[in-house]
């Protein structure tokens, strides 16, 4: 088993002052951008990319703050801000020759991309999402006890040192905590890319921490502003996700279609690293979306 996607090749690209992404890319055709989840690197993509390959342009980079791309200190709030890490996504695009490009993304990745469609919808032809909801949404459902199996969300949002701290000193379980309860199909994540994905997440606590810190603050003013002002998304829109929403007591669809008129969302039944769950299914469903 390798921890590189077959048939690509990796390089860094300056996206923003001082930042570089380490970025795989293969194929060729209409460009796609794969934005990976938490507490994932771009490899999660390594099944649909090596397919989406045959004949897009697929883009698969580490995040900001996450895998081997820069990790900058998040001085003013703003560092791991969606909206940041969408421009990321966008300048990443420009610089690799696309203008304009299609869009997915899982777990926090599909957040970057929420908000590059949002803040970038001339850029953005068709976006997927996997296995979220919309920041403000997300908030507004956890509640009461259900709100537990998001323990995550509340510890990384308080200020800056206990969750860094806490982590930190138990890295390997608390990242392997994740892998582990959110997996239906342990054998979907090979030893091999568990043991990369921890390595990764342990070099990676501050700025990932920073992020979730983000989604608790100056995301969720974002996304409120856009409500408020009746921003939505205007391009073709896919949403795959598991039925948490029942037993969250919410109906995710209408969620979702709030923010994307031109909307397909699909209830799926493995677990939540759903691209290496069932590759197949995501596959249909990105080149389903991108005929729209």
């Amino acid at each position: 088993m390798t921890t590189e996607i077959t048939g690509f090749t990796e390089q860094r690209v300056t996206v923003a002052d001082g930042v570089a992404l380490n970025v795989a890319v293969g194929g060729s055709g209409s460009p796609v951008v794969l934005l990976h989840g938490f507490p994932q690197t771009h490899l999660m993509w390594r099944h649909v990319a090596a397919d989406l390959a045959a004949d897009h342009t697929v883009i698969c980079p580490d995040l900001r703050g996450y895998g081997a791309s820069d990790k900058p200190a998040d001085t003013d709030g703003q560092a791991y801000s969606k909206r940041t890490m969408a421009a990321d996504v966008v300048a990443l695009a420009k610089a690799l020759g696309h203008d304009r490009f299609a869009l997915a993304g899982h777990d926090r990745g599909a957040l970057v991309a929420i908000r590059a469609g949002l803040d970038h919808p001339a850029e953005v032809t068709h976006l997927a999402s996997l296995d979220v909801l919309p920041t403000l949404d997300m908030w507004d459902v956890m509640h009461g006890t259900t709100a537990a199996v998001g323990f995550h969300l509340y510890l990384m949002a308080q200020p800056p040192g206990l969750a860094e701290t806490m982590i930190a000193n138990s890295a390997d379980a608390f990242f392997g905590h994740f892998l582990d309860i959110w997996t239906n199909d342990p054998a979907a994540i090979p030893a091999e890319v568990r043991s990369e994905y921890l390595r990764a997440s342990r070099e990676a606590v501050t700025s990932i921490v920073a992020d979730y810190r983000a989604s608790a603050g100056v995301d969720v003013e974002h996304d409120r502003t856009d409500r408020a002002a009746g921003t939505v998304l205007r391009m073709p829109v896919s949403v795959l996700q598991q039925d948490w929403g029942s037993a969250l007591g919410f109906d995710a669809a209408a969620r979702w279609r709030a923010w994307a008129p031109d909307l397909e969302h699909t209830t799926v039944t493995c677990g939540h690293f759903m691209a290496e769950e069932a590759p197949a299914e995501v596959v249909k469903a990105l080149r389903d979306l991108l005929t729209r």
